[in-house]
This record gives C-alpha cells, sequence and structure tokens, in this order.
C-alpha cells in the first residue's frame, strides 16, 4: 500500500503525550499524519512533515483516534419500542425484559441476525466508531449462542460470550441448571469462537457465586473476564472483577468507597455506559470520583435494543460531560484510548507511530465540539486501516 500524508489538520489528539500538548491526549496544533500501510508512520506538526507517495488536505479540522466501542450487543433481532415508551412513561427498568429479546433472536435466521449486526456497524462506522467489541446473550441455548458468537467473529476480533446475560427462560424454576449449561457445553461450543467471557452479576441475573463459577470455567478455557458490574444496586461485581484481573468492570453505577480503592489498586478498567442511564432514567455513574481516585476510565454505548440503543459515541461523550463530571478531554479519551485499555489492546486508541491508522475527521477545530455540539454529525470522515472508510 502507499503512504499517505494527512496535513492542514487543525488539532491532531494523539493520545501519546510524548508527542504533544494537553497531558494524556498529546496535543499537536496545525499537525500532519503520514499513513503507511495500515499504521502511522509519523505524527507531528505539519511544517515538518515529510513526504508520502499521496496527499490529503483536512481543511484545519481536527483529527481524533477512531472511537474504540469496548461495550455493545449487536447480535440481535427485534426492538423492545413498547418497554422504552412504558419505561419513558413511568415504570422502572429492570433485567428481565432481556427475555423478549431472546424470543425474537431465537426466531430469526442467521442472515436476518447479521444483517442487522452489519447494519448498525455501518451506522456506528459513520459516526466514528472504528473498534468494537460485540457480545451473546440473546440465544441463551448452546445452539443460538454459539451462532450469534460466529456471526460476529465474522465482523470483530473482540468477541465475547455472555450465554450468562440472564437465566434462560426455559431454566426458570432451575437457575443452577443453567449455570451448568453455561459452564458446561455452551461453553465448550463457544470458547473457539470467543476472546472474552462475561457474565451480568445483579439482582434478577447471576449472584456473585455464579458469577465466579461462570467466568473461572471461561478461564480455564483460555477466555479473559470483563463484568457487568453494579448497574442496577449495589453489589458483588467490581470487586470479582477486580480479584480476577478482569479486563473490565461495566456500568460501575453504585459503587462503595471499596470498589473504588479496588478498581484504583488493580488493573481492571471501569467502563461507564451513559446511553444505559439516559435510557433508563438510572443515577448516573460518578465518573469525576473515579478520576480523581486514578481509576483507568472507559467509554461505551451498551448499544443494545433495551437498555441503550445508540451507536454513538459522540452521544456518550456529551452526557459523560453534562452529566457524569467528565472533561471533555477526559470524555475523548476515554472513548479512544480508554477503550483501548478496555480490550487490552495498544495498537488502537492513539494516532502515533506504530499504531493502527483509524482515525476520525471531524467537521470543527478542536475534538471539544464533540461536547460543545451535541447531536451534530460532526464526523466528516473515517479512516480505517489507512484507508478511507466514510
Amino acid at each position: 500500500m502507499s503512504s499517505t500524508l494527512i496535513t492542514r489538520i487543525g488539532t491532531l489528539v494523539t493520545n501519546d503525550p510524548a508527542l504533544g500538548d494537553g497531558g494524556p491526549l498529546g496535543l499537536i496544533e496545525d499537525a500532519a499524519l503520514v499513513l503507511d500501510g495500515g499504521t502511522v508512520a509519523w505524527a507531528g506538526r505539519a511544517a515538518d512533515a515529510p513526504d508520502a507517495d499521496e496527499r490529503h488536505d483536512a481543511g484545519g479540522r481536527a483529527v481524533i483516534p477512531g472511537f474504540v466501542d469496548s461495550h455493545s450487543h449487536l447480535v440481535f433481532a427485534g426492538d423492545r419500542t413498547a418497554e422504552f415508551n412504558a419505561r419513558m412513561s413511568g415504570r422502572a427498568y429492570s433485567a428481565g425484559g432481556i427475555r423478549t429479546t431472546v424470543a425474537a433472536t431465537r426466531a430469526a435466521s442467521d442472515s436476518e441476525l447479521e444483517a442487522n449486526l452489519t447494519h448498525y456497524l455501518d451506522e456506528a462506522l459513520r459516526q466514528g466508531t472504528t473498534t468494537f467489541e460485540t457480545k451473546s446473550g440473546y440465544g441463551l441455548t448452546v445452539a443460538d449462542e454459539a451462532r450469534a458468537l460466529r456471526i460476529a467473529a465474522r465482523h470483530t476480533e473482540e468477541v465475547t460470550y455472555l450465554g450468562a446475560h440472564i437465566v434462560s427462560p426455559d431454566f426458570a424454576e432451575d437457575p443452577a441448571a443453567y449455570v451448568a449449561l453455561v459452564t458446561g457445553e455452551m461453553l465448550d461450543a463457544c470458547a473457539p469462537h470467543a476472546r472474552w467471557v462475561d457474565v451480568f452479576c445483579e439482582k434478577g441475573a447471576f449472584d456473585g457465586d455464579q458469577a465466579r463459577a461462570v467466568l473461572t470455567a471461561g478461564m480455564a478455557k483460555g477466555l479473559v473476564p470483563r463484568v457487568h458490574a453494579n448497574q442496577l444496586t449495589y453489589g458483588p461485581g467490581v470487586q470479582l472483577a477486580v480479584e480476577l484481573d478482569a479486563a473490565s468492570a461495566d456500568h460501575c453505577t453504585h459503587l462503595t468507597d471499596q470498589d473504588v480503592d479496588a478498581l484504583a489498586s488493580g488493573s481492571t478498567v471501569a467502563t461507564l455506559l451513559p446511553g444505559a442511564e439516559f435510557s433508563t432514567r438510572a443515577e448516573w455513574p460518578d465518573a469525576r470520583r473515579l478520576i480523581d481516585a486514578g481509576v483507568t476510565v472507559a467509554l461505551s454505548t451498551d448499544c443494545n435494543p433495551g437498555s441503550s440503543f445508540t451507536s454513538s459515541v459522540p452521544f456518550c461523550i456529551a452526557l459523560a460531560v453534562r452529566d457524569m463530571g467528565m472533561t471533555p478531554d477526559e470524555a475523548v479519551w476515554s472513548a479512544t484510548a480508554g477503550g483501548a485499555a478496555a480490550l487490552r489492546r495498544t495498537d488502537i486508541g492513539r494516532l502515533s507511530p506504530g499504531a493502527r491508522a483509524d482515525l476520525a475527521v471531524l467537521d470543527a477545530p478542536s475534538h471539544v465540539h464533540l461536547a460543545y455540539r451535541p447531536g451534530v454529525p460532526l464526523v466528516r470522515e473515517v479512516w480505517r486501516r489507512g484507508a478511507r472508510a466514510v
């Protein structure tokens, strides 16, 4: 592949403090990038840029790393409009609504599920997302969970086995038997298609002991844990995630001081999902408390048909700044480098030499406009692996 010089960048977010100003964002004004094949070869001031085979003029616009959406649920069928409408009319959110999506997903064909997945991936790409994680969890049978992961794996490396989303309706009277299935036959069928194992550790889903059994069984098969933790209530999810060195504890809405201390002392990333709080009218996670304690924070969409039906990382950035105590710089970092940390990746979430050439060009002079102009489609171009995709 030929090399490309992207020049006349107004503000470049590198997420490499050694390259520029602005703390962890490593900001460079009047900047340029050289992409060589699928990687970043050079980043710096436009006046110092080396030659390249091709030239692309950014027109004074801001350039940021492509968003890393480290938590989504995109293999599903149907929607839950009626549930959302009822919730916005006063009904409380609970974990049980997942069963509606389970029924629709089981009834859908493979081609229908894949078409739905690619629709939302294209939607996310147009909004700047260049890497995404997605999960199973809406089949809850051996065959349906395995096919969800096979479909997902055709579109991303970041595939998560979530057979333990809720107890399958087929096992409503015998949760222990369902845990045995999730940690046995279902795991055997799903592990070859996944990188991660996850569990919804929550009232109405799986308690601490059940969650530990699911995660440790997955780890024994070579899967790396991540945990839906402390979304609806205080509970053992965060502590379990840190104890097992999970890559991420996701939601983190209801935290004790001990939970925050545990996250700060370990390597587990706290992934915050403000779309869920927006769509359920729930209490916002306190990002400021976590950041001030030294916890690594990621922002993600949690795109799913029940509790956060958005694929827009820019929308989540605006929510995090407005309602979760994050600065615009912190929110952009968390949606890029933070998401990469939640996936234990060092090749994405930054625009410095050696990184994958995934980037978004904003129709604005600064990344701050993502929070400053909420709801405006600011992503003008998206480049993935060194080639323009949007």
